[in-house]
């Protein structure tokens, strides 16, 4: 073979062992927890994704729900100090405030200075629940503490993830690890169809530990909290509140009529109207949302 025909056939094998590698899939990225205080699970790569700019509200601004305010951030800070606390699920009403108390309360721990490392939280995708072991196993070796925080959680027909969930909490022969808390959002206080749980009932050979198989699921956690519709009044402190913390002008008298005019054609009040009447209003006056203090 000559000079030539090596050459040649060197560079045919280097092509081929390019077109083959980049058919390889990516290497997996490598989680750094010191990367942000928040992460995103990602669950095909098993890979936290850090978030920098986290959207969420100072916990001043979140008005009519004060009690299970105080409950929420009370069992968080006892968590952080590495004492006994429970898993929560917040379930009621929409645009009550779940999921920004949740995230607002990690902000607030973490700016208070008490604890020497700051508390992570981690935020998994409803769908992505089945890979919570795979999650916790990356977690209980680190050195923080962290919140895992599912918003929105709830299960339908035929759909047997929630059986992950439940021997993540609390029923696995190792338990939860130490170092982590499970905090979920819902609109259902039982995160199953009531349909759902009848239809068990209806249908299985000992109805009541059909039912017992459902409704077990919201037992892991100790702590429900339960939010409500809110008052006229308490809609209104949420507008001003707002609206304080923005420096958004306008005299009070006519404030309150737009906003109610607003939540009337809304045809609710919650924090989700006031806040979102609030980003109509800084519209309106060419004011970017932007605290003042």
């Amino acid at each position: 073979m000559t000079d030539s025909s090596v050459d040649i056939l060197n560079r045919k094998l280097d092509q081929l062992i390019e077109a083959i590698g980049s058919l390889a899939p990516p290497k997996a990225p490598t989680s750094n927890l010191e990367a942000a205080d928040c992460f995103v699970w990602q669950a095909e790569t098993s890979f936290l994704e850090p978030v920098h700019s986290v959207n969420r509200v100072d916990i001043d601004l979140i008005k009519g729900v004060d009690r299970v305010r105080d409950i929420l951030v009370d069992n968080t800070e006892r968590f952080t100090a590495g004492l006994p606390a429970n898993n929560v699920l917040l379930w009621g009403a929409r645009g009550m405030g779940k999921s920004s108390l949740v995230k607002a309360a990690h902000a607030a721990i973490n700016a208070s200075g008490k604890t020497d490392n700051p508390l992570k939280l981690i935020e998994i995708h409803r769908e992505d629940i089945d890979t919570l072991p795979r999650l916790m196993a990356i977690l209980k070796a680190a050195p923080y503490r962290f919140i895992l925080f599912c918003d929105d959680l709830s299960f339908d027909h035929d759909d047997t993830s929630y059986k992950s969930l439940k021997a993540a909490l609390e029923g696995g022969v190792e338990g939860r690890p130490h170092n982590v808390i499970f905090y979920a959002t819902s609109n259902r206080r039982h995160l199953l169809p009531r349909d759902m749980i009848d239809n068990e009932r209806s249908t299985a050979i000992n109805p009541s530990e059909a039912v017992e198989e459902k409704v077990s699921l919201s037992d892991r956690f100790g702590l429900w909290l339960g939010f409500h519709k809110c008052s006229q009044d308490d809609y209104l402190d949420m507008v001003n509140g707002y609206a304080g913390h923005y420096g958004l002008e306008l005299d009070e008298e006519s404030l309150r009529a737009e906003a109610l005019e607003w939540a009337t054609t809304r045809g609710s009040r919650s924090g989700r109207v006031a806040w979102q009447f609030i980003q109509d209003l800084a519209g309106r006056l060419g004011k970017p949302l932007k605290a003042t203090n």
